[in-house]
C-alpha cells in the first residue's frame, strides 16, 4: 500500500537524478549549513563569555556546557512533536526558523556599540548584552536540539524500498556533509573573529563571528523550503518513546500495587506489564532496557570530551600559535578533531579491526568502548602534562595580602638600591628581571640620597622607576598590569625619559601624547612584527621594530640620551614585565589525537553495538538514550567546575581522568557479564507465538464470559424460586 504524506495524501515521487531523488540534496545542503553554524557560533562561544561578557573561566565553562546539554536534551521532544503531532517536513521548518532566530539574537548580542555611550569600546550595560546571549543562545539550544532527530531520519524517508543502496550512499554523504561543516565552520569563524571591527571603536568582531553562522542558518532554512515540492512527507504515526515509557511506566506501578508476598515473583520487572500490553511489546522493550542499562556510565566520556570546546580551548589561550607559515587562533586547535576523524575512521575500520581479527583476539563492541573511554582519559592526563609545562611559564601574580615591585633606573649611571631587607644594583636604563614581592611597608635607599617610606596596594604590581631629581634621585610608581594579556595580545607601554611630550603609535593603535618623564597607557598590540612610529613636536621621527609574541608585556624605554636620526631605535631599552606564551600549541595535538581515537572506537562502535541490539521499531529510543548520555555528561562538568575547590587546572585534569578511568573499570565488568543477542530472532520467535497467545486470550475470555453467563444464569433461577416461594 501507498504512504501517506502529512496532509494525509499519498506520497508523491521525488524526481530521480543517477537514481537518487532530486530532494535529497536540498536536504544534504541543509545540513551542511546548518552545522556549519552550530559548530562555527560553539566555536568562538566560551571566547566570547571570557572577553566579551567579562566572565571567569569557571563560570564561561559552567555556561557553556549548560548550553551544550540543552541541546542534547531537547532532541526528545523534536521527536515527540515529529512523531506525534506536526511530522518531520513541518517540524523541521518551525523550528528551523526558532534556530536562526536565536542565532541572530545571539550577532545582536556581540555589538558592543549598542551600549557603548562612552565609545570606550566597552558596553555601559552588561546586562543587556548577557540577557540577550542567553535569550538567543536557548532558542538555538531548542531549535538545533529539536531538528537532530528529524533531518537524517527525513532524508531517509526519500528513497522506496527498493532503493537501500542508495539510502546507504545518502547516509555516508549525508554525514559527510555533517564533517565538512564542522571543520570549515571551525576554521571560518575564528578567523572571523579575529577582525576588529565597531562603529565607534575597534574590537573583536564576535558579530561577525555570530552573524556568518545565522546568515548560513538562514541559508539553510531558505534551501530546505524550496525544495519542499519535492519531498517525500510521511503523517505523524505516533512516538514509540511515548508508547515505551508509558509500558515502563505501567510495569513499575502494576508491581508496586503487588508488591504483597502474596502474589508470586515474575521472571522479569517488565513482565508486569502483561496485564495490559502484548509481550512481543514487552520482550522488545526489555532488549531496549537491557541496553539503557549498559548506558549508564558512558556520561563520563562526554564530560571529558566536550571540554575540547570549553576548557581547552581556554588552555590554549596562554600558548603559542605560531606554526611558522600560519598562526593558529585557540579556537581553530578545535579543527584537529574533524581532521583526524576523516584520517582515523578509514583506518581503524579498514585496518586495525581487520589485523585484530586476524590475530584471533576477540575485540568485541563492549571491549571497543571501554578502550575508547580508556584513551579520552589518557587525553586529559596529556592535557595534565601540557598544563604543568604552561603553569611553570606563567607568572606569579600578587595574592590579595602582597605587593610586587620592579625598580628601573633612569639614571645615566648603575645605582645600588636597597627595598627593605632586598638588596639589587642596576645598570643604567635598566630594570631587574624578576618582580621583588613585599608584604608590608618598606624602606627604598638610593645610594647616599634620603630613605623614602614605600607603601604599595596589597594585591598590586608596581613599577618603581628612578629618575633625577636636581641633585638626587627620586622614586616615581606606576601600577603594571595583574594578569597575562588577553587573546594573546601584548600588553606595550612606553616610558618616556625625554624633557618634551611624545606621540606614539603602532599601526591604527595610539598610545597618546606621552609627557615628559611619565609612563604611557598600556596598548594591546598583537603578535607579529610590531612597527612603533614615535614622533614629537619638533619634527623628529623614530621607527622602532620589535617581533612579538603571545600574551607578554613590555615596558619600552625612550632614555634621557635618545635622539632621533637613522639610529635611534637603538637607543630603545626594552624591560620584559610578562614573558610571551612559551609553550606550542602543538603540544595539544597529542591530546586531540588520544580523545578523537578514543571517540572513533568509543562513539562509532557505541551507536553500532546499540542498534545491533535494539529492536527494529525502537532504534529511535536508543538513539534518544544515546543523545541523553551527551546531555548528562555536559552536566557533569558543570557540577564539577563550580563545585571542585582545586585551584590549579592540571588537577582538574586528572582529576576527570581519575574519575573517567574509574567509571572504564565499572563498564568494563558490566560488558563482562552482558550476553549479547539477536533482537530478529527474539521478535520472530514471539510473532510465532503471538496468534496462539490471542487465541489463549480469546479463549480465556470465552471462558469467563461463559462462566459468568452461567452464574448469572443461576443466579435468575434462585430469585425464580425465591419469587415463587413468597408468593405461595
Amino acid at each position: 500500500m501507498a504512504g501517506k504524506n502529512e496532509m494525509g495524501k499519498p506520497k508523491s515521487k521525488s524526481a530521480l537524478v543517477c537514481g537518487y531523488p532530486v530532494s535529497i540534496f536540498f536536504i544534504v545542503v541543509n545540513e551542511f549549513c546548518e552545522r556549519f553554524s552550530y559548530y562555527g557560533m560553539r566555536a568562538v562561544l566560551v571566547l566570547y563569555f571570557k572577553y566579551f561578557l567579562r566572565w571567569d573561566d569557571d563560570f564561561a565553562t559552567t555556561i557553556y556546557h549548560t548550553f551544550v546539554a540543552l541541546c542534547y536534551l531537547t532532541p526528545i521532544l523534536g521527536a515527540i512533536v515529529a512523531d506525534s503531532w506536526l511530522g518531520k517536513f513541518k517540524t523541521i521548518v518551525y523550528l528551523s526558523i526558532v534556530y536562526a532566530l536565536g542565532q541572530v539574537v545571539l550577532a545582536v548580542s556581540a555589538i558592543h556599540d549598542i551600549t557603548d555611550t562612552n565609545k570606550d569600546g566597552t558596553p555601559d550595560n552588561m546586562t543587556f548584552h548577557v540577557a540577550l546571549s542567553m535569550v538567543g543562545l536557548l532558542l538555538i539550544a531548542v531549535g538545533t536540539g529539536g531538528i537532530k532527530p528529524c533531518v537524517a531520519a527525513f532524508g531517509g524517508d526519500q528513497f522506496e524500498d527498493h532503493q537501500e543502496k542508495q539510502r546507504s550512499t545518502f547516509f555516508s554523504i549525508f554525514y559527510l556533509s555533517i564533517n565538512a561543516g564542522s571543520l570549515l565552520s571551525t576554521v571560518i569563524t575564528p578567523i572571523l573573529r579575529a577582525q576588529e571591527c565597531g562603529i565607534h571603536s575597534q574590537q573583536k568582531c564576535y558579530p561577525l563571528a555570530f552573524g556568518v553562522p545565522a546568515a548560513l542558518m538562514v541559508v539553510a532554512l531558505i534551501v530546505f523550503i524550496v525544495g519542499s515540492g519535492m519531498y517525500s512527507k510521511t503523517a505523524p504515526q505516533g512516538n514509540i518513546m511515548l508508547k515505551v515509557c508509558k509500558c515502563i511506566g505501567f510495569a513499575i506501578s502494576n508491581r508496586f500495587r503487588h508488591r504483597h508476598p502474596a502474589y508470586p515473583k515474575r521472571e522479569h520487572w517488565m513482565d508486569w506489564a502483561e496485564e495490559k500490553y502484548d509481550k512481543l511489546l514487552i520482550a522488545q522493550v526489555k532488549m531496549v532496557v537491557k541496553v539503557l542499562f549498559l548506558y549508564i556510565p558512558l556520561p563520563m566520556f562526554w564530560a571529558l570530551f566536550d571540554q575540547q570546546g570549553s576548557r581547552w580551548t581556554l588552555q590554549a589561550t596562554i600558548m603559542n600559535g605560531d606554526f611558522g607559515i600560519l598562526v593558529i587562533q585557540p579556537d581553530q586547535m578545535q579543527t584537529v578533531n574533524p581532521i583526524l576523524i576523516l584520517v582515523l575512521v578509514p583506518v581503524v575500520d579498514n585496518v586495525l579491526y581487520p589485523l585484530i581479527s586476524k590475530c584471533k583476539l576477540n575485540f568485541t563492541p563492549l571491549k571497543r568502548m571501554t578502550v575508547g573511554m580508556f584513551l579520552a582519559a589518557l587525553a586529559f592526563v596529556a592535557a595534565g602534562l601540557v598544563q604543568i609545562q604552561i603553569d611553570q611559564t606563567l607568572p606569579t601574580f600578587p595574592v590579595s595580602t602582597v605587593s610586587q615591585a620592579k625598580f628601573l633606573n633612569m639614571l645615566n649611571k648603575s645605582l645600588d638600591i636597597r627595598a627593605g631587607s632586598q638588596s639589587l644594583k642596576l645598570d643604567a636604563f635598566t630594570a631587574n628581571d624578576e618582580y621583588l614581592t613585599f608584604d608590608e611597608s618598606f624602606s627604598l635607599e638610593l645610594g647616599p640620597s634620603p630613605i623614602y617610606p614605600i607603601s604599595l596596594s596589597d594585591g598590586s604590581r608596581n613599577t618603581l622607576v628612578i629618575l633625577q631629581d636636581g641633585p638626587l634621585p627620586r622614586p616615581l610608581v606606576f601600577d603594571d598590569i595583574k594578569a597575562k594579556p588577553e587573546q594573546g595580545a601584548n600588553a606595550i607601554r612606553f616610558f618616556n625619559g625625554l624633557g618634551s611630550a611624545l606621540n606614539i603609535t603602532v599601526g591604527n593603535l595610539d598610545f597618546k601624547s606621552t609627557s615628559a618623564s611619565n609612563m604611557s597607557n598600556y596598548v594591546a598590540v598583537p603578535q607579529g612584527n610590531a612597527e612603533f612610529l614615535i614622533n614629537n613636536n619638533t619634527g623628529g621621527q623614530c621607527v622602532y621594530n620589535q617581533q612579538l609574541g603571545f600574551g607578554s608585556s613590555y615596558t619600552l624605554i625612550i632614555p634621557p640620551t635618545f635622539t632621533f636620526g637613522p639610529n635611534c631605535a637603538q637607543d630603545i631599552r626594552q624591560v620584559n614585565d610578562i614573558r610571551p606564551n612559551s609553550v606550542h600549541m602543538a603540544w595539544q595535538i597529542p591530546q586531540y589525537f588520544l580523545i578523537t581515537a578514543g571517540e572513533v572506537v568509543f562513539s562509532v562502535t557505541g551507536l553500532e553495538f546499540s542498534y545491533s541490539q535494539a529492536p527494529s521499531n525502537m532504534k529511535s529510543v536508543l538513539q534518544a538514550g544515546w543523545l541523553l548520555t551527551v546531555a548528562v555528561g555536559n552536566i557533569i562538568v558543570l557540577i564539577v567546575a563550580e563545585a571542585a575547590t582545586l585551584e590549579d587546572q592540571w588537577a582538574e585534569y586528572i582529576l576527570f581522568a581519575s574519575l573517567l578511568v574509574g567509571v572504564c573499570f565499572s563498564f568494563a565488568i558490566m560488558a563482562y557479564f552482558y550476553t549479547y543477542i539477536d533482537p530478529t530472532k527474539i521478535e520472530a520467535q514471539f510473532r510465532e507465538l503471538e496468534p496462539k497467545d490471542k487465541q489463549k486470550k480469546m479463549d480465556e475470555k470465552d471462558s469467563v464470559e461463559r462462566f459468568n453467563e452461567e452464574k448469572s444464569s443461576d443466579s435468575s433461577l434462585d430469585e425464580k424460586g425465591d419469587f415463587t416461594q413468597t408468593r405461595m
